[in-house]
């Protein structure tokens, strides 16, 4: 497989300058060397590989390996080969352990300066490779990008024509679906996407729509291997959310890019950042996250940033980055952070030694600068808590509020609430119900609906409006216990959000 082309350039400058260490940061062993055998080719240079079981092995563009170099199985002794064996490109995959070791360190300086004289350069690849601090002056960093589309497409056709030399295979793919599976195989490696492919291929002998659903939950297990991130169930469309007509049609909208990304591309539009819900507890902010992964038919992954914090210095940091690399491996899909304020509020920093704010300051550059079609809903109840830089237009594509729920809205959400529970909503009196609810949020609702079950339950009797009307005379709502702060929050939202309803 030809690799990148901005990649091959930047290495090749790279060697040609002198950088005779260089880190090629990626998971995908395969796909790094290939890229070394083909620039190795392009500058006229032996290229060599190194195992812990092999040790340097001698490789060309045409074949797989030529003869190993005698006793470079220990790590030491295969730098101090590569100290005195000439120009050429070094490999050393998965060597981020050794340089633990003093021994290696001291060869591998020795190697970099025999190599001002020399063309070439030895590479480390693998993912997060820490170098000793005084080999980092002398190493540059090179990020292998991720399989691209067209690289997936071309597996998926490499894939049926081996397969359908040995077997009948049966391709029943719409446009659409297909467009579908490639987008899901994004953030796997090549490999992992083959070996998935193979397996879904062997099984019926056929590779259908219906196979996306295998793709995404073998991304799951994927992702939830980190221990950072929870794949959560997306169960319900927006048809469950009461009201919020303007966050619908904001949505709607931006569906239609998801489902056709080539021609979205053409009038110059991405993939959407995200939405940033503000508003009061219990009023349907999480359900929209789960909704909305429902009606795009995305996998919804859910961040706890308590998840992030470690008592080392730099942790909590990395485990974001770590966090973030695995939404991005589960792109496209929806990342929703709940009540972003408990983690991101501001002055936080005097508490924690500024881990707040270097996470924040990390986070925020994650949302503008971003790779991976990644649509983050976060939600807060709090907004005094929140930084400033999360209202700022670019980190998010439009901030909602999102209010109590009207009266007609109060109506539908007992409709929903009562069907859902096997009670037919037209035997009672919605609109009478929606009165005597003024001031509840749908959280409170639900549960009114819920506490009138049960002691309808333990009467023995059907559930009956005065049931419900008597759980509402006994509840006090936020709206009532907590006026003040709302009405502060309603007054703050005014001229800095869009309304949700």
């Amino acid at each position: 497989m030809t690799p990148p082309a901005d990649t091959v350039e930047e290495l090749e400058l790279l060697i040609r300058s002198g950088h005779s260490l260089i880190v090629l940061d990626t998971t995908e062993e395969g796909r790094a060397e290939s890229l070394l055998r083909h620039v190795a080719a392009q500058q006229s240079l032996h290229c060599y590989s190194w195992r812990r079981s092999t040790g340097l092995r001698h490789l060309t563009s045409g074949q797989d390996a030529e003869p190993v170099l005698d006793a470079t199985a220990e790590p030491a002794h295969a730098l101090s080969a590569v100290a005195t064996e000439g120009s050429g490109i070094y490999h050393f995959p998965a060597f981020g352990a050794h340089l633990e070791d003093g021994l290696v360190v001291a060869h591998l300086k020795d190697v970099v300066d025999r190599f001002r004289g020399r063309r070439g350069a030895v590479v480390f690849s693998g993912a997060d490779v820490t170098l000793p601090e005084s080999l980092q002056a002398h190493a540059a960093t090179l990020q292998l990008p991720p399989p691209t589309d067209a690289d997936f497409r071309r597996l998926v056709e490499r894939l049926v024509r081996d397969l359908s030399a040995r077997m009948r295979v049966e391709v029943d793919l719409t446009p659409e679906e297909a467009t579908r599976l490639i987008a899901n195989l994004r953030g796997m490696t090549l490999l992992q996407a083959e070996r998935l492919l193979t397996k879904m291929v062997m099984q019926d002998g056929k590779l259908r729509g219906d196979d996306v659903r295998q793709v995404i939950a073998a991304k799951r297990g994927l992702v939830e291997r980190e221990g950072l991130l929870e794949f959560y169930p997306a169960d319900g469309g927006l048809a469950g959310v009461a009201g919020l007509d303007g966050l619908k049609g904001w949505l709607v909208k931006r569906r239609a890019v998801l489902a056709d990304p080539r021609r979205a591309a053409t009038y110059g539009l991405t993939f959407p950042k995200g939405v940033l819900l503000l508003g009061v507890p219990g009023c349907g902010k999480s359900l929209c996250a789960r909704a909305v992964a429902h009606e795009w038919r995305l996998p919804l992954l859910k961040l706890d940033p308590s998840n992030l914090y470690d008592k080392y210095v730099g942790s909590s940091e990395k485990n974001f980055k770590r966090a973030m690399k695995a939404a991005e491996r589960m792109a496209p899909a929806v990342l929703w952070i709940d009540e972003l304020e408990k983690a991101f509020a501001a002055g936080g920093s005097d508490q924690d030694g500024g881990v707040s704010t270097r996470v924040l300051g990390t986070f925020l550059s994650w949302l503008q600068d971003r790779d991976g079609d990644v649509f983050v809903v976060a939600t807060a109840n709090d907004a005094s808590k929140l930084p400033p830089e999360f209202i700022r237009k670019g980190r998010f594509d439009e901030v909602f509020f999102v209010d109590l729920p009207t009266p007609a809205e109060r109506r539908a959400i007992f409709e929903i609430h009562l069907a859902r529970r096997q009670q037919k909503p037209p035997c009672f009196d919605l609109d009478a119900l929606a009165r005597a609810t003024e001031g509840f949020s749908g959280a409170e609702i639900e549960q009114l609906v819920v506490s009138a079950l049960c002691t309808a339950f333990a009467e023995g009797a059907p559930l009956s409006a005065a049931h419900l009307q008597a759980e509402a005379r006994a509840t006090h709502p936020l709206a009532r216990t907590m006026g003040e702060r709302l009405t502060a929050l309603r007054e703050w939202a005014r001229d800095r959000t869009v309304a949700a309803a």
